[in-house]
């Protein structure tokens, strides 16, 4: 590694459709007890979601008919909501809405199994990491200013939902000195963030247990939740308005030209521009060689994969090459759940030390749970089927210990969706590869790509067309740390 250093001198109508197709469990002990209304409300759901996909009388995602274009300046692999941000800020910058050809490639038209859209919609600033911090905070004031970037003429606002009740994370004893740096960090970076101590916690929440709690950090400012699908729809929309292509199909490999640079311990590495990207037409053989001159890597939980297509990871053993982006799909679960005397209208996005969390759907006395599973519980990713028994041996017990009126709740759905998570150090990985000169890479976010989506749209937009970061220095998310085997490490992680 000591050589490659010297080498340097990047709830939605779909989400409810989802959950409404999953089989219903019940979770009330044994009991099969749905509440009444549940069926008439998905089903409005799913008339909405019917009425957003392509081929029906109005559909916010048309299909491009035909190939793509023979020739873009950038490809973008990934029509998720980092995707259409990166295209959006791309036409954004001076000069380049009609000198830059732009070509978003999504290989999934439905997006019914898209992260965006299968998301949990939070948005926080309780980070450790400065960049993470400052990443959301710049998002929020995006998504709270959004008519200002994604408004269109003529057309009705756009309403992202946008619920303000903040985060609220919760600190045992063995955690709460962490939770004080965090404080301290969030605080420097320009974060409305309080802690509170249990009785504090208690008389501002009642209807928590504050049992094994030391301390809580509560958001005061841009945290809550939003709706994913109309950020990503109103993204889509508004940066095709600005002559941005889009293509439903999927990259399925490159064409590259290849020189050979040496370090000065003697070693030949390849290194590859792309001239071609190969994308081939959904459900069928048909492709299209596109000339690009950059390729912007935002495949979300496939963009390992994507990488490998260039040889990133399949080098020989000890050198750069072998080093592969270490991003993969990794499946998690939400369930739905409903509870008439819960805790109400101002529940915050809460985040138990135990890692089961919560927060409110609507106004029916929903909410929506889950928790990540252990490394060595991790789920089978072939398929997006939910384990509700993970609910009743892992979240349920957790859940009515800190917010005992869930005692009484009942499942009423649930869906699962794909992280693209970092297995390295799970923050995002966001700039240029030394292999591939032209290749940029916005991935492994590892379950908070959603809601630090504007800024990073705009960071590598920047990184593409300024040649560096100009409004939030993210370095430290570079490529060349997975290289160099230095991770970066967030403590909130969930």
């Amino acid at each position: 590694m000591a050589t490659w250093r010297k080498l340097f001198t990047s709830m939605s109508a779909f989400r409810a459709l989802n959950a409404s197709c999953r089989t219903f469990k019940s979770s009330s002990r044994g009991e099969k007890d749905f509440f009444k209304d549940l069926e008439s409300q998905f089903r409005a759901f799913r008339e909405k979601a019917a009425a957003a996909m392509p081929g029906s009388d109005w559909s916010p995602f048309e299909l491009t008919p035909g190939l793509p274009p023979e020739r873009a300046d950038i490809v973008i692999v990934g029509g998720g909501v980092v995707g259409w941000s990166i295209a959006y800020w791309l036409k954004r910058k001076e000069g380049a809405r009609d000198a830059l050809k732009v070509l978003v490639v999504e290989k999934d038209p439905s997006y019914s199994q898209a992260s965006t859209v299968l998301s949990c919609g939070g948005i926080r600033q309780q980070f450790s990491l400065k960049e993470n911090i400052l990443l959301s905070l710049a998002s929020s004031d995006f998504l709270k200013n959004i008519n200002d970037h994604l408004g269109m003429i003529n057309e009705d606002p756009v309403d992202l939902q946008f619920n303000h009740s903040g985060y609220l994370f919760l600190a045992s004893e063995k955690s709460a000195h962490i939770m004080e740096e965090n404080y301290r960090t969030q605080r420097e970076a320009g974060a409305k963030v309080v802690l509170l101590s249990p009785s504090q916690l208690k008389e501002r929440f009642p209807w928590v247990n504050t049992d094994g709690v030391a301390l809580a950090s509560f958001g005061l400012e841009n945290e809550g939740w939003f709706d994913p699908w109309s950020l990503l729809n109103a993204l889509r929309r508004k940066t095709m308005s600005m002559g941005v292509y889009q293509c439903f199909g999927e990259v399925t490999g490159f064409r590259c030209s290849i020189s050979t640079a040496e370090t000065t311990d003697g070693e030949l590495l390849n290194v590859r521009r792309i001239k071609y990207a190969d994308v081939r037409m959904p459900n069928s053989l048909e492709y299209q060689p596109v000339e690009c001159a950059v390729v912007v890597n935002a495949a979300g939980a496939n963009s390992g994969k994507i990488a490998e297509m260039l040889g990133i990871g399949l080098g020989p053993k000890q050198s750069v090459s072998s080093i592969p982006i270490p991003v993969e799909p990794r499946k998690r679960f939400v369930y739905v759940v409903h509870c008439p005397d819960g805790p109400g209208l101002e529940t915050p996005f809460l985040i138990d030390y135990s890692g089961v969390y919560f927060r409110r759907e609507g106004l029916g006395g929903n909410y929506i749970t889950g928790m990540s599973p252990e490394e060595m519980e991790e789920p089978d990713i072939s398929n997006l089927d939910v384990d509700h028994e993970f609910f009743q041996d892992k979240v349920w017990p957790r859940l009515a210990h800190r917010v005992p009126a869930f005692e009484r709740l009942k499942v009423s759905g649930a869906w699962a969706g794909f992280y693209d998570y970092n297995t390295f150090d799970q923050n995002g990985i966001i700039g240029q590869h030394p292999l591939v000169t032209n290749m940029y890479f916005a991935t492994g976010f590892s379950g908070h790509g959603l809601q630090q989506s504007p800024a990073v749209g705009r960071a590598v937009a920047e990184l593409i067309v300024d040649g560096g970061f100009k409004t939030i220095d993210l370095s430290a998310f570079d490529v060349k740390r997975i290289l160099l085997q230095e991770p970066l490490l967030e403590r909130n992680i969930l």
